[in-house]
C-alpha cells in the first residue's frame, strides 16, 4: 500500500506543507489543528478497529466524521464553536487531500459536505468604565509584582492585545517617544504573524519604562514573579485573580466571564463611546474583517440609547382649531 492510500502521511504534509509552509497560519492555529487530529485518529481507530497507521482516506467516512463531532459534544462536554472549530480543521485537511490527490476527489467533497452546526451568539463580553477602573487600581504598585501586574493590566486595556500578543511582545516592540510631540506606539503580532502599531498613552510609557530599564532589546516585555517570560495562561490566571479581589465591590462582574479578551472588547467599545470611527478601531484592533469589528456597535447598549434619542419623537402641542384662532377671525372680519 502506498503512502497516498493512507491518511497519516497526508495529515504530516497537511500539518508541516499546508499549514506552515503553504499558508503560513499562527503557531495558535497550527496547534489547534493538529490537536483536532490527535482527537480525531484515536476515535477512529476505536471505531474501525484498525491501528491509527492503517486507516486511509477513504476509512473515514461522513458517518464516521458525524460521530466524532457528536463525541465531542457528549463525551468531552465541548460547546458548538469548538465542534465546529474541529470540524473546520477537518474540512482544510478534507480539501488538502482533494487537490493533491484525484482519486480522492469525491472523498473530499463528502468529508466537506458535513455541515456546521449552528450556534446562537452569546453577547460579546465587556467591562464598564468603572469596572475597569477599579481592575486598574486594584493592583500594589508599592511593590514590584505589583508595579509589573499594573502595568501589562494596562497594557491590555490600552493596546486591546490578545493574551498570546501580550505574551510575545519584545522590549524591542516599543517605540517610545523622546519628548512630548511625539507620539508612543508599540508593534504587535496578531494572528498570521500580521503585524500593526498600536499608539500608547502618556500614562502607559509611564509604566513600562521602569520595566524595560537596562534590558536588552530582545528580551519579552512582560515577565512573572520569577523573572521568567509570561505565558498567556499566566496573564488569564493574572486577570482571573484580580477581578477576584474586586467582584464585592462590582457584583455585575460575577455574571461576566472576565479574561484577557474580554478587556479587548472593553478597548474597543470605550473606543467606540469616544467617537473613534470603526475603520479605526479594525486596525487597532487587528481585525480582517470590518464585520468582526462591527459586533461592538451592536452589543453597546449606550450608544444604541443615545442614537434612539435623537431620533425621538418630541411631544409636541395639539394645535388650536380654525375656530379658536382669534387672531385669524378677527382679520377675516375686518376684510
Amino acid at each position: 500500500m502506498n503512502d497516498t492510500a493512507l491518511l497519516g502521511p497526508w495529515i504530516r504534509r497537511f500539518l508541516l506543507e499546508h499549514l506552515v509552509g503553504e499558508r503560513n497560519l499562527s503557531r495558535n492555529t497550527q496547534r489547534s489543528y493538529r490537536d483536532t487530529l490527535a482527537l480525531l485518529m484515536p476515535f477512529a481507530s476505536s471505531q474501525l478497529k484498525k491501528t491509527v497507521d492503517q486507516i486511509s482516506p477513504t476509512d473515514l467516512s461522513a458517518d464516521l466524521l458525524r460521530g466524532f463531532l457528536t463525541d465531542l459534544e457528549k463525551s468531552r462536554g465541548c460547546g458548538i464553536t469548538t465542534r465546529n472549530q474541529r470540524l473546520a480543521a477537518i474540512h482544510a485537511l478534507a480539501n488538502f487531500v482533494g487537490l493533491h490527490s484525484p482519486e480522492h476527489i469525491g472523498w473530499s467533497g463528502e468529508i466537506r459536505s458535513v455541515p456546521f452546526k449552528k450556534a446562537s451568539h452569546a453577547p460579546v463580553p465587556y467591562l464598564e468604565k468603572p469596572e475597569m477602573d477599579a481592575l486598574l487600581e486594584i493592583a500594589d504598585r508599592s511593590i514590584a509584582q505589583g508595579r509589573r501586574d499594573h502595568a501589562l493590566l494596562l497594557f491590555l486595556y490600552n493596546t486591546g492585545a490578545r493574551a498570546d500578543e501580550a505574551a510575545q511582545a519584545l522590549i524591542g516592540d516599543l517605540d517610545l517617544a523622546v519628548c512630548n510631540r511625539d507620539y508612543s506606539s508599540v508593534s504587535i503580532r496578531g494572528k498570521g504573524n500580521k503585524m500593526r502599531r498600536c499608539p500608547l498613552w502618556p500614562q502607559t510609557v509611564e509604566e513600562l519604562r521602569p520595566l524595560i530599564e537596562g534590558r536588552a532589546s530582545t528580551e519579552r516585555l512582560f515577565l512573572n514573579r520569577c523573572g521568567q517570560p509570561t505565558t498567556r495562561f499566566g496573564i488569564y490566571d493574572l486577570v482571573e485573580r484580580y477581578v477576584k479581589r474586586i467582584v464585592h465591590k462590582f457584583p455585575s462582574l460575577a455574571q461576566k466571564r472576565v479574561s484577557p479578551h474580554c478587556i479587548r472588547h472593553t478597548t474597543a467599545t470605550h473606543l467606540l463611546r469616544s467617537g473613534v470611527d470603526i475603520n479605526t478601531i479594525r486596525a487597532w484592533l487587528g481585525h480582517v474583517s470590518l464585520t468582526t469589528t462591527n459586533i461592538y456597535a451592536e452589543i453597546d447598549l449606550e450608544m444604541k440609547a443615545k442614537a434612539l434619542a435623537h431620533c425621538e419623537v418630541k411631544d409636541t402641542k395639539r394645535a388650536k382649531k380654525w375656530r379658536e384662532n382669534v387672531g385669524l377671525m378677527t382679520f377675516l372680519r375686518s376684510l
